[in-house]
């Protein structure tokens, strides 16, 4: 059953305590103020199904829980580092909407409720603020500022040696689960990973060589690994298919979503053993699996001195001002993004579908000069700019003009420096597209709250 709003925070222990302690500080006083709005949740309600609107058992509150993910978000705690501080904190368990006397949401409650709601409820809470601000707070935007950004996956740099190791366990640990639900003794699959970590030693012993020999016995390692791995994807593909043909009766749906479960790792293993059989004959990678556990990651080159290569997601921001002056602080759009390593026009579509859907047309836009000027100025068509600035490409207007504008589209690489200093952008600790996506929206959503907060004192 959903539960929008959450119960009464004061007590009759709250009037034992000090003043002081009572009330909020200045920035979380402020987004209080904003999340009072009751129809900011109805996206939430929209999207629960209409069954389990009354029946079943009652959620947390959604309004505690959104408060718990902004002070997440803002603070960068894991979850259960959140709930053992909010427990805590008097000011946190106030602004969370918790009574002395309740308990903080276990961990594992918060954690499924992010991703049961998803990406998309998120974005609609971020348009739900922007238009709150144009409509109560005058926010009026005059001007835009595109540029992607890297949302780096939760990875260690990849090997192929690396993530063979990585393949080998996953594979025996799903095994020895499958086979445990087997009641006929069937195949199993082998842990080979002390083979295959012995090999990653010696990988790294041989490259301190820095010799012509040293590269030639890398790469009789690297297709040592590559072997072991296609044994053991070989060994749980039997194992699955044993299960597949053994799933009959009492506990048949679970046998099946584990052989599925299996096969799905399997694939991912396989890719991996080709993958190291195309680096050995010196054959041209595509599509490189650079995780076993987020296999939706991708190798992104940006050019930069200290991360030549990024793993990860490229997404694309649009921060939305009412003026171009230095320090200009506004709101950002829900960001596009795409699996794989899209260019920046690839995604400049999206985010003009998404400032359409809201209706707002900014007079002047600054693009990053990764953007094609005549490509861009099509794509924009929708919204019909006055002023369309690409760095190094266009020149519009005065000099005067383009050299404020040039300061205004540098400021959006600030403003990405700060999504990410502050509000954890730099790195997605959720696997998969999808989870990057709700990571993102909830980074982006906290930072328009303490936004709109400023701008209200």
């Amino acid at each position: 059953m959903l539960r929008l709003r959450a119960a009464q925070a004061e007590t009759l222990w709250d009037e034992l305590l000090p003043v002081e302690v009572r009330g909020l500080p200045e920035d979380l006083a402020g987004i209080d103020g904003l999340l009072r709005d009751p129809a900011l949740f109805e996206p939430i309600a929209a999207h629960w199904e209409r069954p389990a609107l009354e029946r079943g058992r009652p959620t947390i509150a959604i309004e505690t829980y959104v408060r718990l993910m902004v002070v997440k978000q803002r603070s960068g705690w894991g979850y259960e580092t959140l709930v053992r501080e909010v427990s805590d904190s008097l000011h946190l368990r106030r602004f969370c909407l918790i009574p002395l006397t309740a308990r903080v949401p276990d961990e594992s409650t918060i954690r499924k409720l992010t991703r049961r709601l998803g990406a998309e409820i998120v974005a609609k809470l971020t348009r739900g603020l922007i238009e709150k601000a144009s409509g109560e707070r005058r926010f009026r935007p005059r001007a835009a500022r595109i540029d992607s950004t890297v949302v780096e996956a939760d990875i260690k740099y990849p090997t192929d040696a690396e993530l063979a190791l990585q393949g080998a366990r996953a594979l025996a640990r799903e095994g020895r689960k499958l086979a445990a639900g087997l009641r006929q003794a069937g195949g199993r699959v082998r842990d080979r990973s002390r083979s295959i970590s012995r090999a990653v030693r010696l990988i790294g012993r041989t490259l301190r060589r820095r010799t012509g020999e040293a590269k030639a016995e890398v790469m009789r390692l690297n297709e040592r690994a590559g072997r072991l791995i296609r044994r053991s994807v070989g060994e749980a593909r039997r194992l699955a298919g044993e299960a597949r043909r053994a799933a009959r009766g009492r506990g048949a749906r679970a046998k099946l979503k584990a052989a599925a479960r299996l096969e799905e790792l399997a694939e991912r293993c396989e890719r991996v053993a080709d993958q190291i059989a195309k680096r050995v004959r010196g054959e041209k990678i595509e599509n490189r699996l650079v995780s076993i556990a987020d296999p939706e990651a991708r190798p992104i080159r940006k050019g930069k001195l200290g991360k030549p290569t990024e793993f990860g997601y490229v997404e694309q921001l649009c921060e939305l001002t009412e003026n171009t002056k230095p320090g200009a602080r506004g709101l950002i759009l829900p960001p596009a993004t795409a699996p794989g390593n899209p260019g920046e026009n690839t995604l400049l579509p999206d985010t003009v579908a998404e400032l359409n859907t809201m209706g707002l047309t900014p007079r002047e836009v600054a693009l990053d000069g990764g953007f094609g000027d005549q490509l861009s100025a099509e794509q924009l068509t929708a919204i019909r700019p006055e002023r369309l600035f690409v760095a190094g490409r266009s020149d519009p207007g005065s000099r005067r003009t383009r050299r404020r504008l040039a300061r205004y589209r540098v400021g959006m690489e600030g403003r990405i420096s700060h999504l990410k200093r502050r509000y954890g952008l730099c790195r997605s600790r959720l696997k998969g597209h999808q989870g990057q996506r709700i990571w993102s929206g909830w980074a982006i959503l906290a930072y328009k709250l303490d936004t709109l907060a400023v701008r209200t004192g």
